[in-house]
């Protein structure tokens, strides 16, 4: 059935084993594996739940829903919702925070349930996503989540390069050292986590600049595309090609390259500009931005580009190769299109 997304699982099993041994030269022994790409795949999620991480973490409460059966910590990524207290409390060991009144409300919660719910207090550090902005005055809050019965603050964190692209040099790393340092000191406690990013943060590892005291690190796309976030650079020894999407020919035809009449928008409602390049062997594949942005996959095939599409039609030029209908192209995707393909309920999942 098409179109489909293959998981290679050995490849993906092979990227995560070399990814925790970079993490173990380089002092981070609490990692927290990224799963919401996989948009509740328990099959593949129990084979890598079997790899040393101590966290599986997503942004979806209903994907960790599925993973409750698998013998490790559950981290809930996303600021909870005040809507789904309840459900954090059960269903996640571990969520981040970054709000006093949802804190209240978990240890009420937690209370309810005769649990004790762990956090990660969440600091901004200049990339204005999610965290206490770093100038901002925080002990306050720290000293009330300390007198909570049923909150335990495992560590502190930031979020990097996912909004504002903010680069995870040393230098700012060490404004989240330098709280942990006045936390420690003020309050005579130790902080468990410093969780120092995501895939961003592994550029460091091949200069003498992830600062010491970063110990755990939230991370997917290394693992899943082979790459680190800060610069987009693969590493050397990851498979690139964990993933291939494959769609199905329902259309090969010799057009025109431009269309004939006058042009206005698109069924999105933009106005596309087209090169006129004659003929042209064109072929058109069951997908469509319904299911995946276009621009996020890559033919396999050298010869053929990707034209354009609308919401379940992917236009391709086929070049001068012989093409039928009910053929398959294979494509490579990136991190978003591999997202957004794997929670397209168009789109069958398959794990070889």
């Amino acid at each position: 059935m098409y179109p489909r997304i293959i998981t290679h699982l050995a490849k993906l099993e092979h990227n995560l084993d070399q990814v925790l041994r970079l993490c173990q030269r380089n002092g981070i022994d609490s990692s927290f594996l990224v799963v919401k790409v996989l948009a509740g795949q328990p099959k593949i999620v129990e084979k890598l739940a079997m790899h040393d991480i101590a966290y599986l973490a997503d942004s979806r409460l209903e994907n960790l829903e599925k993973y409750q059966h698998i013998a490790k910590k559950k981290a809930y990524l996303r600021l909870p919702m005040s809507s789904e207290i309840d459900r954090v409390v059960n269903i996640a060991d571990l969520s981040l925070n970054s709000e006093i009144t949802t804190i209240r409300k978990l240890n009420d919660a937690a209370l309810k349930l005769h649990k004790r719910h762990d956090i990660i207090l969440m600091f901004d550090l200049g990339d204005l996503r999610e965290g206490i902005y770093y100038q901002d005055s925080y002990l306050p809050m720290v000293g009330e989540i300390l007198t909570l019965s049923s909150i335990s603050l495992k560590g502190i964190g930031v979020n990097l390069t996912c909004y504002g692209g903010l680069i995870p040099t040393p230098s700012i790393l060490n404004r989240l050292i330098e709280i942990k340092q006045t936390i420690e000191s003020h309050f005579s406690l130790h902080l468990d986590l410093i969780s120092g990013g995501n895939s961003s943060s592994f550029y460091l590892f091949d200069n003498p600049g992830l600062p010491k005291e970063i110990n755990s690190l939230r991370y997917g796309e290394i693992v899943f595309m082979g790459r680190e976030t800060a610069y987009g650079r693969f590493l050397p020894g990851l498979y690139r090609d964990v993933f291939t999407f494959e769609a199905q020919l329902i259309e090969c035809k010799v057009k025109p390259s431009f269309p004939d009449g006058e042009i206005g928008m698109n069924s999105f409602g933009e106005k596309v500009l087209i090169e006129d390049k004659g003929l042209m062997n064109r072929g058109i594949l069951a997908i469509g931005k319904q299911d995946v942005q276009l621009e996020n996959l890559f033919p396999r095939d050298p010869n053929v580009t990707i034209l354009g599409g609308s919401s379940d039609h992917l236009i391709v030029d086929l070049g001068k190769l012989n093409y039928q209908v009910g053929d398959i192209l294979s494509f490579d995707v990136n991190y978003p299109g591999l997202l957004h393909l794997m929670n397209s309920g168009y789109v069958k999942k398959i794990i070889q």
